[in-house]
C-alpha cells in the first residue's frame, strides 16, 4: 500500500479534538466510532449524496476509501468495502458506458491509444481527444456565448440543478435548447423543442446498478402517441442528419460496446436473456462475471493502492452575521427526484407540498410559528415558504427538498462545485430566515 507516511503527517494534524471542533461530533466518539469499525470483520461504508454534494466530496469518498483499505475491507469476498447509493437508478450504467464527457465506455481515458484505436476503428471516425463540458461547464459556456445549443435529456436542470437564476439565464442565452422528457417540465417550458420520451417500463435495454451488475430492462406497455425511447429518438435525429449510427437496436450497442470495450467482452442481451444479470469485468463470453473486486491487486503499476492524504478543507461558503443558517437540500422518502412523476400520484397526499425544516429552540428565537410562511435568502436568491418545526434538524441548521417547483429550493444553492467531480455543493448554502431588519424598514 502506497501513501502511508503522506497520510500519517496529515492525521497528525487532525486528531480527535481537532475534528470535534470541526464536525461537533464528541472526541470520544469519534474514539469509539473507530474502534468498533476497526475491529469489525465485514464492515461496509454505505455512503449516498450527503457526502458527495459537497465542494471537496471526492476528498471525501477518497478518506471513506482510506478507511476501507486501512483496515482490510476492500478486496474481500466477505462483504465489506465501499458501497456507493447512487442518486438514480442507472447512473452507474451511464457512466459506465461512456456517458462522461472526458472517458470513453469503460473509463478509458482520452489518452489511451489503444483504446480510442478501438472506438475509432469501430465507428468509422477519428475521435477528438480534447475532453467535452461537464454540466457546469456547459452553463459557462452558454453565458459566455460559447455554447449555442443545448439537449437536456431526461432532466429538468431548471429544477434540480443548482442556482437556478444562473440555470435560467444559461438557457435562455442558448440559440436552441431541446428538452427530451416525459412531462412539460420547468426545462421543457423554455425550451425551443419538446421531445416526448418515456419512462424505464416503455423501454428495451440494461441498466447497472453500483456492484457493476449489467440487468435487462424490457418493454411492459407501448409508448402512447408520439413518445419514443431515449434510444430511438436520437437514432432518428441522427438519420434526420444523415448519419447512421450503426445500431438499430439496444441489443446491438449493446454488441458494440463489448467489441470496443474488453471489461464488456462477455456481455449481451442474448446472454443476459439466458443467464440473468452479469457483474463486469466479464472479459469473455465464457466467464461469469467478477463478484468482488481487487481480490488479486490493484489496476496500478505495482499491484498496491494508493492511499489520499487529504486535509479538512472548509466549504465553498458559510454561514455569517447577513446569512446565519446552514442550509442542507435533500429527498423525501414518497417523492422522486424533481417530483414529475410522483407529484403525479396518490404519495402527493402523504407529502402535498414542501416545508422548511427549522429547530424548535431557533424558531422560538425568531418567533415564527409552525405552518407560517418565510422569506428565505441566500447570496444566490429568495424563495417562500412555509415552515415545519421540528427536532429533525440541528440548532442553526434547516432543510429543504427540491421536489415542488412552488418552492424551489435551488435558487437558494450556490454554483460552488467539487473541483474533480463538478458536483455541485447542495449540502451547505448559507441562508437568512426572514428578513432583516433594514429590510423591514
Amino acid at each position: 500500500m502506497n501513501g502511508l507516511d503522506e497520510l500519517r503527517a496529515v492525521l497528525a494534524d487532525h486528531r480527535p479534538e481537532r475534528v470535534e471542533e470541526i464536525s461537533g461530533v464528541p472526541a470520544d466518539d469519534l474514539r469509539r466510532a473507530a474502534r468498533i469499525y476497526g475491529e469489525a470483520r465485514c464492515a461496509p461504508i454505505v455512503y449516498g449524496l450527503g457526502v458527495t454534494e459537497h465542494a471537496h466530496g471526492t476528498d471525501g469518498v477518497r478518506t471513506l476509501t482510506n478507511l476501507a483499505l486501512l483496515t482490510g475491507q476492500v478486496g474481500s469476498e466477505h462483504g465489506g468495502g465501499i458501497v456507493p447509493l447512487r442518486g438514480q437508478n442507472n447512473v452507474q450504467g451511464a457512466s459506465d458506458v461512456g456517458a462522461l464527457p472526458d472517458v470513453l465506455p469503460g473509463y478509458y481515458r482520452l489518452d489511451d491509444d489503444g483504446a480510442v484505436a478501438r472506438v475509432e476503428a469501430e465507428w468509422g471516425v477519428g475521435i477528438a481527444r480534447r475532453p467535452g463540458l461537464r454540466i457546469p461547464d456547459m452553463f459557462t459556456a452558454a453565458l459566455d456565448g460559447r455554447l449555442k445549443a443545448l439537449w437536456v435529456i431526461g432532466e429538468d436542470i431548471a429544477q434540480t440543478d443548482p442556482d437556478t437564476n444562473r440555470v435560467e439565464a444559461a438557457l435562455d442565452a442558448c440559440e436552441l435548447v431541446i428538452s427530451q422528457d416525459l412531462f412539460l417540465s420547468r426545462t421543457a417550458e423554455r425550451a425551443h423543442v419538446v421531445l416526448p420520451a418515456v419512462p424505464f417500463f416503455e423501454k428495451d435495454g440494461t441498466f447497472v446498478n453500483f456492484d457493476r451488475r449489467f440487468q435487462r430492462v424490457r418493454p411492459a406497455l407501448r409508448p402512447p402517441g408520439e413518445a419514443r425511447t431515449d434510444f430511438e429518438i436520437v437514432n432518428r435525429v441522427a438519420a434526420a442528419l444523415g448519419s447512421d449510427l450503426g445500431c438499430p437496436t439496444a441489443a446491438a450497442a449493446m454488441d458494440e460496446l463489448a467489441r470496443v470495450t474488453p471489461e464488456f467482452r462477455g456481455v449481451s442481451h442474448q446472454r443476459l436473456d439466458r443467464e440473468g444479470a452479469i457483474q463486469w469485468p466479464c472479459r469473455s463470453p465464457d466467464e461469469p462475471g467478477t463478484r468482488t473486486l481487487h481480490l488479486d491487486g490493484f489496476a496500478t503499476a505495482d499491484g498496491k493502492a494508493r492511499l489520499a492524504a487529504r486535509p479538512y478543507l472548509p466549504p465553498g461558503e458559510q454561514p455569517d452575521g447577513d446569512y446565519p443558517f446552514l442550509l442542507i437540500t435533500g429527498r423525501r422518502l414518497v417523492h422522486y427526484n424533481s417530483g414529475s412523476m410522483t407529484r403525479r400520484t396518490d404519495n402527493l397526499t402523504l407529502v402535498p407540498d414542501e416545508r422548511l425544516e427549522l429547530n424548535p429552540a431557533d424558531a422560538a428565537r425568531l418567533g415564527i410559528a409552525d405552518g407560517q410562511v418565510v422569506p428565505i435568502t441566500s447570496r444566490h436568491g429568495a424563495i417562500e415558504a412555509p415552515v415545519k418545526v421540528t427536532e429533525r434538524v440541528s440548532p442553526g441548521e434547516v432543510f429543504l427538498a427540491f421536489h415542488f417547483p412552488e418552492t424551489l429550493a435551488n435558487a437558494l444553492t450556490s454554483d460552488v462545485v467539487d473541483d474533480i467531480a463538478t458536483c455541485p455543493e447542495y449540502k451547505v448554502t448559507a441562508v437568512r430566515i426572514g428578513a432583516r431588519a433594514a429590510d423591514r424598514a
